[in-house]
């Protein structure tokens, strides 16, 4: 099977890639920067071919879906700078693709959302990915959605910045309470799962959480990765309130001065706050994942 895939120089979309590359499936990738490193390493380590484009470029879209056999949708942001907003990437850009693929005459469109997506959330990012799912729901393609946890793994941004944190500071901080649950998956699982839906029919018109088997707070995360890097640290809970003045002063001082999504926003305080948690039995049935702990998947590039 040939597949088109957006958002593959990702950390999860390598991912995706190599399990696709492993599968015998071939790929073309869109890239809104061809020459970059990330780019490069996708097209000489397995073999995509190159298509220059933007889903924020619907002109740019359609060429690159010829010959293919199905499109997985990977592209998101969690932070907005310029017009790279939620509501531009996620879902004027799932329109757009959506559109392409119509267009093309490709059938099979997998798609990645977010757990949590839900039409009357308190987070935009949320919104605009249950307003991109309502695009692909109503396309009339063979679609499967996928709504993951936080992912983890080698490179992800989230358990390696923790990590990271913990070495240079003596201090952790911890937003509010520290209980909203989560529940984290491997991104190994998720790309087994976005290569199997391409063979699976029975996946079609379905939509799956993509969670780990465990459900923890955002402390027990904390206290989890100090656990195998053997480290102590001292947590410090930040009100809200701070919290809050915080990310307003982010907001304003990295798209402005330093042309940069910030590392925080209010979309992501927001997010913290509430729990963020789904059934992963559907999948793992379908998919046959069987999740290691959060503990044992995260020692696996974390331990000293």
């Amino acid at each position: 099977m040939k597949v088109f895939i957006t958002g593959a120089t990702g950390f999860v979309g390598q991912e995706i890639l190599k399990r696709l590359h492993e599968s015998g499936h071939s790929t073309r990738i869109l890239a809104r920067h061809p020459d970059s490193a990330k780019t490069r390493e996708c097209i000489s380590r397995f073999g995509a071919e190159l298509h220059s484009g933007d889903v924020l470029d619907d002109k740019s879209l359609t060429a690159g879906l010829a010959n293919c056999d199905a499109v997985i949708h990977l592209v998101g942001i969690i932070s907005e700078v310029g017009k790279n907003t939620f509501e531009n990437v996620h879902t004027q850009g799932t329109r757009n693709i959506v559109s392409a693929a119509q267009q093309s005459g490709v059938t099979r469109f997998v798609h990645m959302s977010a757990l949590g997506t839900r039409p009357n959330a308190v987070a935009r990012y949320h919104r605009s990915k249950w307003a991109a799912e309502e695009i692909v729901r109503g396309s009339g393609l063979d679609y499967t959605i996928f709504r993951p946890s936080i992912i983890y793994g080698p490179h992800d941004a989230f358990v390696n910045l923790f990590a990271a944190m913990s070495r240079y500071s003596p201090v952790l901080p911890i937003i509010g309470s520290g209980r909203s649950k989560m529940q984290p998956v491997h991104v190994t699982d998720v790309a087994t799962c976005f290569a199997g839906a391409l063979t699976q029919p029975n996946s079609v018109r379905q939509t799956y959480d993509l969670c780990g088997g465990e459900i923890l707070s955002f402390e027990e995360v904390l206290d989890t990765i100090l656990r195998v890097t053997r480290r102590k640290r001292l947590k410090i809970h930040l009100p809200l309130a701070l919290a809050r003045i915080q990310v307003a002063v982010l907001e304003f001082i990295f798209p402005r001065l330093l042309r940069k999504a910030p590392p925080l926003n209010r979309d992501q305080l927001l997010m913290l706050c509430e729990d963020n948690v789904g059934n992963p039995g559907p999948a793992n049935a379908k998919f046959g994942i069987r999740p290691v702990s959060f503990k044992e998947g995260i020692a696996l590039y974390l331990s000293p």
